[in-house]
């Protein structure tokens, strides 16, 4: 998912994916993701990314909630994962 949405971001599509993106892009930019495309960046992709599931499903609520927990676990994963690597490749502490 957010493989799709940095793809779709530095093409400049607006998908599900690419808002998600933008969602979390603060945090991803601090575990060294670069998700900013030739779009720039969006003013409220919370927003955007209810209207556009509005447009989509028919129970907008939900699949924007079960997207927000899907992200959420990836990026808690993801941060786990750099801190866990930047604490191995530390020198050690005398």
């Amino acid at each position: 998912m957010v493989t799709r949405g940095l793809s779709d971001t530095r093409q400049g599509r607006t998908s599900a994916e690419s808002l998600l993106v933008a969602i979390a892009a603060p945090r991803l930019v601090s575990l060294g993701l670069h998700p900013y495309g030739p779009a720039g960046r969006v003013a409220e992709p919370e927003l955007a990314l209810y209207a556009l599931l509005g447009e989509q499903k028919s129970d907008p609520y939900s699949s924007y909630n079960a997207l927000r927990r899907e992200l959420t676990s990836f990026v808690r994963a993801l941060e786990h994962r750099v801190a866990r690597e930047r604490r191995l490749a530390a020198p050690p502490r005398l």
